[in-house]
């Protein structure tokens, strides 16, 4: 008999509903607060599973990191075409671009921030879906 199982990615931070709310507003999501008010879980209808932790001793990560270094982020797929759009509203709800070098703005396909805590996480174009067909075609 197999388990049945799912995953969720888990974020720490010092002001769990704070993160909660911006990636909710960001993802078109929900906050979810179950027995443990340190732990909100953030669900949308496409799929979005994600959730915050208080950490009280959380320190943000450094970024940049080191070239060889590795770090996980949270990667936002966006229809290509509306990257600006996407860019204005992350960093109106409180995103920090990261200075990579390069400027966020243009067309690039991904483009990296920080959320409200310090975490990172990017923008990315994915390619568009095919059309769907109509009934009897």
């Amino acid at each position: 008999m197999t388990v049945g199982k799912t995953s969720v990615l888990v974020l720490d931070c010092s002001e769990p509903m704070e993160l909660a709310h911006f990636y909710a507003a960001l993802l078109d999501a929900e906050t979810r607060i179950g027995s443990d008010p340190d732990f909100v879980e953030i669900v949308g209808n496409s799929g979005v599973h994600l959730a915050v932790r208080r950490d009280h001793g959380y320190a943000p990560p450094s970024w940049p990191r080191p070239e060889d270094s590795l770090q996980a982020h949270l990667r936002v797929l966006v229809d290509p075409g509306d990257m600006d759009e996407a860019e204005r509203e992350a960093i109106g709800l409180g995103a920090r671009p990261v200075d990579t070098g390069d400027t966020n703005s243009g067309p690039r396909d991904v483009r990296v921030y920080t959320d409200p805590a310090g975490h990172s996480f990017s923008l990315a174009v994915y390619p568009a879906r095919p059309p769907e067909h109509a009934e009897g075609s």
